[in-house]
């Protein structure tokens, strides 16, 4: 038995013509070709994850920068119209406080104008008791005494008027 009567130059050459055969098919060409079309489809998987993840990051940037920019305006809308209300209360502060003025100008007016009637009405009752004493005196040609209590009366009358 030589050299290839033994099994194991038989398994060993049958290998070789294995491996001859898928050299000549062009496995390994297929195999390699396989594998670089993987790699280049993970590559490509990979690439795409990056971009969505750059895209992801600029949308919230872009989020983030128009919150703050809402929440700016807010508070400026915010501040505008405390503001405005501060002015609103301000003129409303005032126009009472003008609107008091003028009614108080008119109560003393009114005032005056019936303080003014009053002493009008006083001189006028005065002057009609007066007149009215007067006729007494020449038409009775009353005594001293007569007078005295005449002119206490008309006194009383125009105190009695008064109050």
């Amino acid at each position: 038995m030589g050299m290839f009567g033994d099994p194991s130059v038989w398994t060993l050459i049958g290998l070789f013509v294995f491996f001859g055969a898928l050299v000549f098919l062009g496995v390994p060409k297929m195999i390699l070709k396989a594998l670089d079309d993987r790699a280049a489809a993970i590559s490509a998987e990979l690439a795409e994850a990056k971009r969505l993840r750059e895209e992801a990051r600029e949308m919230l940037a872009s989020y983030q920068r128009k919150q703050r920019e809402a929440e700016a305006e807010a508070e400026a809308i915010v501040e505008q119209a405390r503001h405005e209300a501060k002015i609103a209360k301000d003129e409303a502060r005032k126009e009472l406080a003008e609107r008091l003025e003028r009614r108080t100008a008119m109560a003393e007016a009114r005032i005056a104008q019936a303080e003014a009637q009053a002493a009008a009405e006083v001189k006028a009752a005065a002057a009609e008791l007066a007149v009215q004493a007067a006729e007494q005196l020449l038409v009775k040609g009353l005594k001293k005494t007569d007078l005295n209590k005449i002119v206490e009366a008309d006194i009383k009358t125009v105190g009695d008027r008064l109050n």
